[in-house]
């Protein structure tokens, strides 16, 4: 009897154990997700944060095709902070990723995104970097923002012009918190045309160094201070380290794209391909935001130099 009494408790006590384990394992998973979209959101808030953030240029485009939904998965499985997205329209309202006007050059289709129904678009293909067909099809907006969610930030880009409809499928999802607006607009215009929005996503204004741009900023950061400026930097201009240094102490991110070399004084992500230290210039000037085309490279370079987790 005492040996029965002996095993059930085993039994009850392995079967606790288990449970427990269990228990702990779903709640490892789960809460790593929570803890990283709060890290990339309280380090986007911070613009004296050390670490610098990688946005990824239409997702990972270079291993899957611009704008899918894969290209956005990979950019979270190798811990990209932000993954930027084109929004278009469809014929009948829908909202879908898709970087040109056409559909031409990213898949098997042809036409104007606004010419096609979004069943008829399912019956497209989209293609790789090197236009062949992939079995990848053309995501709507809230499947892109589902698939985000509690994971990266997301810029939505093209989105300017019909964010009325954006927003509604960003606050059905629940992704409002991750979501980032850019334009070229001046602090009142914003206002007068995104004002609705703007205490209930991050807008960030586009800046294009030149003689006014001193003024734009200036009104920006003393009327309504945004999270960061993405700044179009067209030649290696002298004093950008302490200029956008006193940005960052006054509470704005400084954001600059690697994509191009017009956009980052000839500091481009083909020239990094080749030599990887041509990165360094965006740490020495002050930079802690970088929007790439190789996310894999510039996560190797920041991690490398302790700069990025």
């Amino acid at each position: 009897m005492k040996r029965l009494y002996f095993l059930t408790a085993l039994l009850i006590w392995v079967g606790c154990k288990e449970q427990k384990e269990i228990k702990e394992q779903i709640t490892s998973e789960a809460i790593p997700n929570v803890n990283l979209i709060a890290d990339k959101i309280a380090n986007l808030k911070d613009s004296k944060n050390k670490e610098v953030m990688v946005v990824a240029h239409r997702g990972d485009w270079r291993n899957a095709p611009e704008n899918s939904i894969q290209a956005i998965q990979n950019c979270i499985d190798m811990g990209v902070d932000m993954v930027e997205i084109d929004i278009r329209e469809t014929e009948d309202g829908h909202l879908v990723l898709m970087h040109d006007e056409t559909i031409d050059r990213t898949t098997t289709g042809k036409g104007a995104v606004k010419e096609w129904t979004l069943d008829s678009l399912r019956t497209l293909r989209l293609k790789d970097g090197l236009g062949v067909p992939t079995p990848h099809g053309i995501p709507t907006l809230e499947e892109a923002l589902r698939t985000t969610k509690d994971k990266i930030l997301v810029n939505l880009d093209k989105s300017y012009p019909i964010f009325d409809k954006c927003f509604q499928i960003v606050k059905t999802t629940g992704t409002l918190d991750q979501v980032v607006i850019k334009g070229t607009k001046t602090r009142a215009e914003v206002e007068q045309e995104f004002g609705a929005y703007l205490d209930q996503v991050y807008f960030m204004p586009i800046i294009r160094l030149k003689k006014d741009s001193d003024q734009i900023v200036t009104d920006y950061v003393k009327s309504r201070k945004p999270v960061a400026f993405e700044f179009i930097v067209s030649n290696d201009t002298l004093g950008l380290d302490s200029y956008f240094s006193q940005i960052r102490k006054e509470g704005s991110g400084v954001w600059v794209n690697s994509l191009w070399p017009h956009l980052s004084g000839g500091h481009d992500d083909e020239k990094a391909a080749m030599d990887i230290n041509t990165y360094q210039w965006y740490i020495d000037n002050n930079v802690d935001i970088i929007q790439t085309d190789r996310p894999k490279l510039l996560l190797e370079f920041l991690r490398s130099k302790n700069l990025h987790k």
